[in-house]
């Protein structure tokens, strides 16, 4: 397989996507590793695993109506497989494996059928204090985009999922892109104040345009840098609620066709001003988990 990603919105050509098959039992309070899902825990809202697979199988309907390959992982019993981004994410022709959660390292393992297809020297696995999730990772043609959180609190905090460490690690495989970070806001306990990974409050859209939210950056500098390279014409800012159920979380399959959910009316309409071809699906049970489109899917290969 020759992979190839050089950004977000070029025409996708394969893809895996994430499963809710034998998604598990709700998690207790304690197993949980965001304050969304904790939130939905605790009120008795945590998504049920038949109406998250009707919400993924939406997806791949769609995928496959625009002709795109898809793959799934194998299903592990009882196991949250959801978020494909996570785990691994490709730049260029490389497909890099995260170091994630420990918890979650059968995961990786589940989508080997795909990444075994992929030449050796090709498959990077970073090293052991190396940090990083793919939901923090944007290719953006000679930019590398990549949300952080450098704070000396770090371990402290579970929504911290890409350290220093690995933006140094990524800028050294890719000598030729700008590798450019972003300090974001990480809460715990407050899912409206914390950004779980970039893609929760920034994404590139279409060929110039962009999706924001002010509050997720720690630095207003660095977020004034991204109005700034878009353009402020082009960037649509969202709310602190709109951040909360995901706006920013968006799945492109080519520079005119997104995918959205079906309840952003404010967004969808935007898009569909620009010129976007919107396609909308059901997915505010998958939200419940602070993760979207974005995130439950990991593209091989674009144009």
């Amino acid at each position: 397989m020759k992979l190839n990603i050089q950004n977000e919105t070029s025409r996708l050509r394969a893809v895996i996507l994430g499963t809710a098959e034998s998604n598990g039992p709700t998690p207790t309070v304690e197993q949980a590793y965001d304050p969304k899902s904790i939130e939905h825990i605790k009120a008795g809202t945590y998504p049920k695993e038949e109406d998250m697979m009707k919400e993924m199988e939406a997806v791949a309907e769609v995928l496959e109506k625009y002709d795109v390959t898809v793959y799934r992982p194998e299903v592990i019993e009882n196991y949250n497989q959801i978020f494909a981004r996570d785990i691994s994410f490709v730049i260029e022709d490389k497909i890099i494996i995260a170091n994630i959660l420990p918890d979650r390292k059968r995961e990786v393992e589940a989508t080997e059928h795909v990444w075994i297809n992929v030449p050796k020297e090709k498959r990077i696995i970073l090293p052991d204090e190396c940090h990083v999730e793919g939901g923090d990772v944007m290719p953006w043609n000679d930019y590398i985009f990549i949300g952080t959180y450098s704070g000396e609190d770090y371990p402290d905090y579970i929504t911290a999922r890409t350290n220093t460490a690995a933006v140094e690690a990524i800028q050294e495989l890719f000598p030729n892109k700008t590798v450019k970070s972003f300090e974001l806001r990480k809460s715990n306990t407050d899912p409206k104040e914390n950004a779980l990974h970039l893609d929760c409050c920034f994404q590139p859209i279409g060929k110039d345009k962009a999706i924001i939210h002010k509050n997720g950056f720690l630095l207003e500098s660095e977020y004034e840098w991204l109005v700034d390279y878009f353009g402020k014409e082009n960037v649509f800012e969202i709310t602190k609620d709109e951040m909360y159920q995901m706006f920013s979380n968006v799945f492109s399959i080519s520079e005119d066709v997104i995918i959205s959910e079906r309840t952003f009316t404010r967004l969808n309409n935007w898009l569909r001003e620009q010129g976007f071809t919107v396609e909308e699906v059901p997915y505010t049970e998958i939200a419940k988990q602070e993760g979207l489109l974005r995130c439950s899917t990991m593209p091989l290969i674009r144009d």
